[in-house]
C-alpha cells in the first residue's frame, strides 16, 4: 500500500514538475532577448531522445502514466526551439527541422526492429545532448541565459523515473537511461550554478 502511494507521488509529482520544466528557461530567453549559454544542438538531440523514448513506450503499451510527461516536453521543447532559432535569426530553418523530425517520427514505427535499435540508441542520444550543452559551457565559461532551475528540475524527475520504472516495467534499457540521464544534468546543473558563481564574483570586483 504504501509503495503503491510512493509511486503514485512520483508519477504525479513528476508529471507537475514537466508541466512547467522549461518554463524557467523559456522565461529566461524572452527575457534576455538572447540564447547566450544555449545549446542548439543539445536541445535537437534532447527532442530526438524524448520522441524515441515515447514511441518506443507507446509501442509496447507501457503504462501510460510512466511516460505522460514526454509528449508535455517534447511541446515545450519545440517552442524553445522555434524561440532560439526566432533569437538567432534563423526561424525560416524551423520547417526543414520540424519536417525531418516529423518524418523520423513516423519512420520509428514502420518496423519493430527500428524502434528497438533507436531505443537502443535512445540513451547515447539523449548524453549527446547532455554534453553538447556542457561543451557549449565550457567554451564560452559563461551560463549565460542557462536556467539552472530547469536543470534542477530535470535532475529530479529522472530521479523520480528511476523509481517508478524499477517497481513497474523493470526495463533495463529505460533504467539505464534513466540513471545515465540524471547524473549528466546534475552534471550541467552543477556547472551552471558553478559558472553563475563565478559571474557574480566577477561582477563585485568590477
Amino acid at each position: 500500500m504504501q509503495s503503491d502511494s510512493l509511486l503514485h507521488v512520483a508519477n504525479f509529482s513528476t508529471l507537475f514538475v514537466c508541466m512547467v520544466l522549461k518554463f524557467p528557461q523559456i522565461f529566461a530567453l524572452m527575457r534576455a532577448k538572447s540564447t547566450t549559454g544555449v545549446s542548439l544542438n543539445s536541445l535537437l538531440l534532447e527532442l530526438i531522445g524524448f520522441i524515441v523514448f515515447v514511441t518506443y513506450q507507446m509501442y509496447y503499451e507501457y503504462p501510460a502514466p510512466t511516460y505522460l510527461e514526454y509528449p508535455i516536453l517534447i511541446a515545450q521543447d519545440v517552442f524553445l526551439l522555434l524561440l532560439i532559432l526566432h533569437y538567432n535569426g534563423s526561424l525560416r530553418q524551423s520547417v526543414i527541422y520540424v519536417l525531418v523530425l516529423a518524418g523520423g517520427w513516423r519512420l520509428l514505427t514502420v518496423e519493430k526492429w527500428i524502434i528497438d535499435l533507436a531505443m537502443s540508441l535512445c540513451t547515447f542520444i539523449s548524453a549527446a545532448s547532455k554534453l553538447a550543452q556542457l561543451q557549449c559551457l565550457w567554451k564560452s565559461k559563461d551560463a549565460g541565459q542557462v536556467s539552472a532551475l530547469t536543470w534542477a528540475m530535470a535532475t529530479y524527475t529522472c530521479i523520480a523515473r528511476i523509481y517508478t520504472t524499477t517497481v513497474t516495467t523493470g526495463d533495463v534499457q529505460v533504467l539505464v537511461r534513466f540513471i545515465a540521464m540524471a547524473l549528466l544534468n546534475l552534471w550541467v546543473l552543477l556547472t551552471v550554478l558553478y559558472y553563475q558563481k563565478h559571474h557574480r564574483s566577477s561582477k563585485k570586483k568590477d
